[in-house]
């Protein structure tokens, strides 16, 4: 089913607001916001597929997975039923890996379409949700794990929590060992690593924060010290770029931060924003998931390499 063909269905001029003078660094690209998509409920976890030339992503409350095709513009369902899926990320070898929220799982799209469970129990026990995923250079697979899609029928389906806690976890690559790597969070939800991943950014979206991890050699986290506030509402996704910049979404739009934790500018979008991801040939696009819109803005710095780079 295609439900959009040809250039974007709308062009606005970008609503920048610069805190800080370095936000110019990546903000002299194009002067106008496209809107590429306007169909969903609940738009979530964009990830860019650069062997497709395409950007997937959720619309968690219609249980599907839309693609928006690079090279056509049209945008398609690309699964239906998708197990009210939230974040997805590839890894190392550009294969597709999924929070579903419903089935409550992760779980990797394999080369032939089929689909691998990667975890759903922790210690006997029926995970809440897995939110968002981001893997590992060296193939570990990590995701936070908040119950969104447990507490009604909305963006899953309505269940018991069976574990004590939300928390973020790492999923071993070669045992398949599940562990949790932070306990402490109300209800963790995006999360990126720092560009050498010595570092681990995880939003806790109730407490309106980014945190910032050390990476221990064996995989565990240390410190976990406050990065950086919201002031518009609450944080969503986050990504980071190829100088260090962490990309938040917020509920008035986009928020960059410099590595040292300052709040260098925003783009402002007219819905609320739930995650981001970068792009696009050069990586130098960043695609915005907004309530019920997808956007996309080409700016003047590029996203931090991925493990399939």
């Amino acid at each position: 089913m295609t439900v959009m063909l040809g250039d974007p269905i709308e062009r606005r001029r970008a609503d920048l607001v610069t805190v800080d003078e370095r936000f110019a660094l990546v903000a002299r690209g194009d002067e106008n916001v496209e809107r590429l998509y306007a169909g969903g409920r609940w738009l979530e976890g964009p990830v860019y597929v650069p062997a497709w030339r395409c950007l997937l992503f959720s619309d968690i409350p219609n249980d599907r997975i839309l693609r928006w095709d690079e090279v056509s513009g049209t945008v398609s369902i690309f699964r239906q039923p998708a197990g009210y899926t939230n974040g997805h990320t590839l890894d190392g070898l550009g294969r597709l890996v999924s929070c579903e929220q419903g089935n409550r799982r992760v779980t990797r799209t394999e080369a032939d379409g089929s689909i691998t469970v990667l975890a759903d129990r922790y210690d006997g026990l029926r995970l809440n949700s897995p939110n968002d995923v981001v893997v590992r250079r060296d193939g570990s697979i990590w995701f936070t794990d908040p119950p969104y899609g447990i507490t009604s029928d909305y963006e899953g389906h309505k269940a018991e929590q069976e574990l004590a806690g939300c928390h973020v976890y790492r999923l071993d690559p070669s045992t398949g060992e599940l562990r949790i790597v932070a306990d402490d969070f109300a209800r963790p939800n995006g999360l990126a690593f720092s560009l050498d991943e010595s570092q681990l950014y995880v939003v806790d979206t109730p407490r309106k924060h980014i945190r910032r991890f050390d990476v221990k050699d064996d995989g565990r986290l240390a410190g976990g010290d406050v990065f950086a506030p919201c002031e518009a509402g609450v944080f969503d996704g986050i990504r980071m770029d190829a100088d260090g910049r962490v990309w938040a979404a917020t509920h008035e739009g986009v928020h960059c931060f410099d590595p040292d934790g300052t709040l260098l500018g925003k783009l402002l979008i007219p819905e609320v924003v739930s995650n981001i991801c970068f792009g696009g040939p050069k990586r130098n696009r960043l695609f915005i998931c907004a309530t019920t819109s997808v956007y996309s803005w080409l700016l003047t710095t590029n996203g931090a390499p991925q493990p399939y780079s």
